[in-house]
């Protein structure tokens, strides 16, 4: 669309008169009244002037200030009226671009009479579209279906709102080209999102994202992409059951069930299909946080919908306390996060939240004990621990490190299992080929259950871990700003003057991760490690506005005072951790 036309009533000020002919243009393609009108009440009090219009104007600015962005997270932001907004408009012509650029692939594949398209070899474009319970959501999933059955293809919706996992299974289990989640995760109330799958259930990774972007950009307007109003397939059950028929197979049927556990879903969408995963496999029914078990877009209780973000746990613990649990595990919104807290006596409050390395980690150990198929790798982005790569070696299994984001921890030839630090977890490639928090819930009940009955527990796991390969620490923090390009100029210092010491520590080796240094694809970042073997990793969010930093220590415990020496290794890894932190607080400050 050019932002260009006429419109009645009084001549604004001479500074917005080209925002609100945008504003008003875009207003009159808007197919829904709802955001149409509210975009014409930002017009109405910028042109009013006195109070609120200037506070007005910055808004409609920042909502024209570029169509809301496609990359290879597809489309993400709050909900809201313009171009850099969630809204049916945008949702739309991403659904349109995306259905042209499969049309595009498969008729250049029939033309060649060849293979060769990253889409399924459909007669024509094929889409399944899943949603979960965030505002919005249903409709936007309506609009996929009817952008994709208008243009001549087929599209196939999920039957209720559902996990992100499910969509991810669903795709390659219906044979489509591709498939779109409707989710923003663990984002606030206010967002949602768009997420787009390949034809083997992997997110899009350039060049198709790129490709779906450019047909977007070439849309002038809401109006010209046509819509079906009826045509496309509900799904039904069949799956939901498919889909876990699939993960249940990961549990051996020998194992102990013998587990208590509390789960919340953060008001998100996983409270079904855990509590179904779990039954079953046969374990027994979870102890629901009630407050917290439907889905609910407006999040009552949290203040993220995050499980690492302080206090989105505090219901949920205070439930396993009350409780006896052996466990407490969490989903984030959608459901494809898993989070895991487990009792600690040395912790206050009797319970201690595993970070997502030390799941991770614990993960690939149940793993390794039951057995990885030869020639298969496990895999972790570069910000995870670099302890699952020493287990990794140990057991003489392959292991790779990819760029953030299970795009491309995905990708791993003969994947056996992947994660990051951010609660995501990889535990059956074979059947989704991104994170999954209920198949991790499974195998964290099934893990639990085996170490509960020879009088173990995980944190049991974790010292052997840490005696064996070293106290890996790790630490997090973001940076958060109100529009990510003021990430820029921190970057742009960093990378400029890089620091040669760190908490006194003088620099290894600094990577500057755009450059390709490390042999990872360039991306946006900048990683050092340190002479006493630390590691920091400093880089912009690739889903909201923050710069984030990753910092890692490592101790090997050595005999102290007739011990093994784990207790002073971590606490000499908790002093640097420290060390790096107040360091990187200071160099990362805007």
């Amino acid at each position: 669309m050019s932002y260009t036309g006429r419109h009645g009533g009084e001549a604004p000020a001479a500074d917005h008169t080209d925002l609100i002919l945008a504003a008003r243009e875009w207003a009159q393609d808007d197919p829904d009244p709802q955001t149409r009108d509210e975009l014409l009440a930002l017009v109405e009090r910028v042109e009013g002037g006195g109070g609120g219009a200037e506070e007005a104007a910055t808004e409609l600015t920042d909502r024209f200030a570029g169509m809301l962005e496609f990359g290879t997270a597809g489309l993400r932001g709050a909900i809201g009226a313009g171009p850099n907004r969630m809204n049916r408009s945008v949702v739309i012509r991403a659904a349109a671009g995306l259905t042209a650029n499969i049309a595009h692939h498969l008729d250049e594949v029939r033309a060649k009479g060849g293979d060769g398209t990253p889409f399924a070899p459909n007669d024509a474009p094929v889409v399944v579209v899943g949603y979960d319970a965030r505002h919005r959501s249903d409709e936007f999933a309506r609009d996929t279906a009817a952008v994709v059955t208008a243009a001549g293809g087929r599209a196939m919706v999920l039957p209720r709102v559902l996990p992100t996992p499910v969509l991810a299974f669903a795709t390659p289990w219906c044979g489509a080209d591709a498939g779109v989640m409707v989710t923003a995760s663990h984002n606030p109330s206010q967002d949602n999102g768009y997420k787009v799958y390949l034809e083997d259930g992997s997110q899009i990774v350039p060049p198709v994202d790129g490709e779906i972007a450019a047909r977007i950009a070439g849309i002038r307007s809401t109006s010209e992409v046509p819509l079906a109003d009826d045509g496309w397939v509900t799904l039904g059950e069949e799956v939901i059951d498919a889909y876990l028929a699939a993960i249940a197979s990961l549990v051996s049927p020998d194992s102990p069930r013998d587990v208590r556990i509390v789960h919340t879903a953060l008001h998100g969408v996983g409270t079904d299909t855990v509590v179904a995963a779990l039954t079953l496999t046969g374990f027994p029914e979870p102890e629901l946080v009630e407050e917290q078990a439907e889905p609910d877009p407006d999040f009552p209780t949290v203040a993220f919908p995050n499980p690492e973000e302080d206090g989105a746990l505090d219901l949920a613990l205070e439930a396993a306390r009350a409780s006896g649990a052996d466990v407490l595990i969490a989903n984030d919104p959608d459901a494809d996060r898993c989070a895991v807290a487990v009792p600690d006596a040395t912790t206050e409050g009797g319970w201690r939240l595993l970070r997502g390395d030390e799941l991770g980690v614990l993960l690939g150990s149940h793993l390794i004990m039951r057995g990885v198929p030869e020639g298969h790798a496990f895999a972790c982005s570069i910000v995870s621990s670099r302890l699952l790569s020493r287990m990794a070696a140990d057991a003489g299994i392959r292991h790779e490190e990819t760029l953030t984001g299970f795009k491309w921890i995905s990708k791993v030839d003969r994947l056996a299992y992947g994660y990051e630090e951010a609660l995501g977890y990889c535990v059956a490639p074979q059947w989704v080929k991104d994170k999954d928090g209920v198949s991790a819930a499974l195998l964290v009940a099934e893990h639990v259950a085996i170490l509960k009955s020879h009088g173990r527990s995980l944190l049991d796991v974790l010292d052997d871990l840490h005696r064996a390969y070293g106290v890996h620490a790790t630490d997090s923090f973001s940076v958060r700003v109100p529009r990510i390009e003021e990430v820029a100029p921190v970057m742009r210092r960093l990378r400029e003057t890089p620091p040669t010491s760190i908490a006194g520590v003088p620099v290894a080796r600094f990577d500057d991760l755009a450059a390709g240094d490390g042999g990872l694809p360039p991306t946006d970042g900048l990683r050092w490690y340190l002479e006493d073997g630390s590691r920091v990793i400093v880089r912009p969010s690739g889903t909201e506005p923050k710069l984030k930093v990753y910092l890692e220590a490592v101790e090997m415990p050595e005999p102290r005072d007739g011990g093994d020496g784990l207790a002073h290794a971590r606490w000499v890894a908790g002093e640097r951790l420290a060390a790096l932190r107040k360091d990187l607080t200071a160099l990362t400050a805007l």
